[in-house]
């Protein structure tokens, strides 16, 4: 049998495991020393050569790419037009699904059922008002189960008081229920479920000692449509043109339920009480890490503009480390929510010095202190000129200027071990290194990679683990050389470095990991990226509790894994995701 043959059936057997089963295997050879480390058996067998037999029988590529042909497709739609496979590109109002590990049964505020069920802040009228600066229209729900975004910081602050050493907050950009459906649907080889938490992927099937818990929650802002100047950090229009809400009767009591007025979900509706904005990823990601509602497009500042400190700021007073990872750029949405602050989103080299405590925009005379560990993505992103990063905009690097780069280096006087993808030298390993250095030498540490061309994510994995994407919304698929490969480390190899750099803080540590790849699947329309992302970010998940389990243990530790909106993929035959392989 040709090699190229052979590949692809180690590479099919590969993807037909579940999660769990390949974490295992995984761990069986790095115990058994026939590989460097336990995320190295994903990249092994995602980096096989891929030829073109093995390329026919891909069936989540072939459906991808027939779909973009005939702009339509049997196994489901993006939009409200079951006709149309690209009829909607943006983001929604879903509900979105919330797992956490080390809460149940941990006490007030910990356990995910204080926020939830009868504990609901949409069944009390004092508490959506609080949230919202108003009652929106059709917002309070006496029976309401699900949380809200806020309460993902509310749980992490609670945690940490209640004597929490490690916190782990993984993002999956843009992952609603549907999008996990449909990869916990190929990770598993059949439809395992149609409502509720599910089966499948690692982090759906991972107890945690029995402290485990899943839940829903709200991702509404508090409004859309606020104007900023970023050069004077000043909200124009405080409220905006169209305020936050949701409505169960039009949106759903659960995230898995079909949405009797799909329009309201992206602020379509004509019905009554059916004009809710739906959040993008920085007010979201906002939420989460600040807890508070606030306008689209900003980061870490509340509806009139004025800044607010986020868990990462406030533990790290407390001497704690934190740190960022992320499979897209540094500075975009989510990982700048994790620690910046600025009026607008786009301001990424501000946003990008304000998470690596240099002076920024939003603090010209005194600097945050800065992560203790940031790794991700933009490496490459060059633009001669941006109209919304303000007046001290420096054409080059889109999100990391030149000058900054060589201020942070511990080499030249800064504070970071830093790793850039660099021509010939493999990403990953360069990346553990430097995370090693900067732990035996009490520094912090800085990762710059991705693939410039393609704005500078982490190349994509597809749902059989190969990475030759096909086409999206855009018509066009990434194509990615050796060197992309080569040179850049997979969002598993981020994690574990984070993990290597920062255990060594004695009053414990807060770090969020995103797989940001997941939203940028979704708005090209892209179910073959989309559950490649979210398997990518499941094996992350997989890296943390495997050092959950060997450095500490569920009493102390607590992971939140959710998403900060969802998209509106409609999935009418999810079992035609299922791989080939996996047929009877």
């Amino acid at each position: 049998m040709p090699l190229f043959q052979e590949h692809c059936m180690v590479r099919r057997a590969w993807s037909a495991l579940s999660s769990t089963s390949q974490r295992l295997f995984r761990e069986t050879l790095f115990a058994s020393r026939l590989l460097p480390c336990a995320a190295a058996a994903t990249t092994t067998f995602a980096m096989l050569p891929f030829g073109a037999n093995c390329q026919a029988e891909d069936r989540v590529r072939e459906l991808q790419t027939r779909a973009i042909e005939e702009k339509r497709a049997d196994f489901g739609h993006w939009g409200i037009d079951p006709g149309n496979y690209m009829q909607w590109g943006s983001h929604s109002n879903r509900l979105i699904p919330v797992y956490t590990f080390g809460t149940k049964g941990q006490g007030a505020g910990v356990d995910l059922d204080s926020y939830q069920g009868a504990n609901s802040p949409y069944r009390s009228e004092d508490a959506v008002r609080r949230l919202y600066g108003q009652i929106p229209a059709a917002t309070l729900n006496p029976n309401a189960n699900y949380l809200d975004q806020t309460n993902i910081y509310d749980l992490q602050l609670a945690a940490a008081n209640a004597g929490k050493k490690y916190i782990f907050l993984v993002i999956f950009d843009g992952m609603d229920w549907q999008t996990t459906w449909a990869a916990a649907t190929y990770a598993a080889g059949k439809v395992n479920y149609r409502e509720g938490r599910g089966t499948g992927l690692f982090f759906q099937d991972y107890g945690a000692n029995g402290t485990t818990q899943f839940g829903m929650m709200c991702t509404s802002p508090h409004n859309e449509g606020t104007d900023v100047d970023v050069d004077k950090q000043t909200v124009k229009n405080p409220g905006g043109e169209m305020r936050g809400g949701y409505n169960p009767a039009y949106g759903g009591e659960w995230g898995w339920e079909l949405s009797p007025d799909l329009p309201y979900l992206i602020s379509k509706s004509k019905s009554p009480d059916g004009q809710h904005a739906y959040t993008d990823s920085s007010s979201s990601a906002s939420s989460m890490t600040a807890g508070l509602k606030t306008y689209n497009n900003c980061v870490n500042v509340d509806f009139e503009g004025k800044p607010v400190d986020t868990i990462a700021h406030q533990l790290q007073q407390r001497g704690w480390k934190v740190g960022a990872v992320s499979s897209v750029p540094i500075s975009h949405a989510t990982p700048a929510a994790a620690y910046a602050v600025n009026v607008h989103r786009d301001d990424y080299q501000d946003l990008t010095r304000d998470l690596l405590g240099l002076k920024s925009i939003s603090h010209p005379d005194q600097p945050l202190p800065g992560l203790d560990v940031l790794i991700g993505g933009g490496y490459g992103t060059i633009v001669p000129k941006s109209t919304k990063q303000g007046e001290n905009f420096v054409p080059g690097n889109n999100y990391l200027t030149e000058a900054d780069l060589l201020a942070i280096d511990v080499r030249r006087g800064g504070k970071y071990v830093t790793a850039v993808r660099e021509s010939g030298v493999d990403g990953s390993t360069a990346l553990l290194d430097a995370a090693q250095q900067a732990k035996a030498s009490g520094s912090r540490l800085f990762g710059f990679y991705g693939v410039g061309e393609f704005g500078g994510h982490l190349p994509f994995q597809t749902a059989d683990g190969d990475y030759q994407p096909p086409p999206g919304r855009s018509k066009k698929a990434e194509e990615y050389s050796e060197a992309d490969l080569y040179e850049n480390p997979t969002l598993t190899e981020m994690t574990t470095a984070a993990l290597t750099a920062l255990e060594s803080g004695p009053n414990g540590f807060w770090l969020m990991v995103e797989a940001g790849d997941v939203d940028w699947a979704n708005h090209d329309n892209n179910i073959d990226n989309s559950i490649g992302a979210v398997r990518s970010g499941d094996d992350a998940i997989s890296t943390i509790a495997s050092w959950v389990e060997t450095h500490s243990n569920w009493n102390e530790s607590l992971m939140i894994v959710t998403a900060d909106h969802g998209h509106l993929l409609v999935l009418t035959r999810p079992e035609d995701l299922v791989p080939a392989a996996a047929k009877p």
